[in-house]
């Protein structure tokens, strides 16, 4: 990752981890994600951050939209994806889906927050270069 790419939306995602933890600190470890989802949207209204809950991704397959699709758990600053988890530890399974979710929206910078690890906040992000800059 070139210097360019490692600063991508660096300040948007200081403030979003920010608010993350501000939840985390708050709740710990040990609700449903829900919850979680509910507490980050609360944080992000205060925090002045803006976003779109649960934004509807839909998929292509060789150029042609698919009848189904699939709901992000946030979208932020129109520029971050956001996967919320609250599981022990997340799984590869877990970065994949963060990874198509990228590729499904076409945007660059996306953030795996997993408020069920303990004793802290556990969290990935991504900056997927074979998008465009969007």
């Amino acid at each position: 990752m070139d210097a360019n790419e490692e600063n991508l939306f660096k300040a948007e995602g200081y403030a979003l981890m920010a608010a993350a933890f501000e939840v985390y600190n708050e709740l710990g470890p040990g609700f449903l994600e829900e919850v979680y989802q509910e507490a980050m949207q609360l944080e992000l209204t205060a925090r002045k951050i803006p976003f779109l809950p649960k934004p509807r991704i839909q998929i292509r397959f060789k150029g042609q939209l698919l009848q189904k699709y699939y709901d992000a758990d946030l979208l932020v600053h129109s520029a971050i994806i956001v996967e919320l988890k609250a599981v022990r530890a997340t799984t590869p399974e877990h970065e994949a889906q963060l990874l198509n979710e990228l590729k499904a929206t076409r945007l660059r910078v996306g953030y795996l927050i997993n408020f069920g690890a303990s004793p802290r906040l556990q969290w990935y992000r991504r900056v997927d270069s074979a998008n465009p800059i969007h």
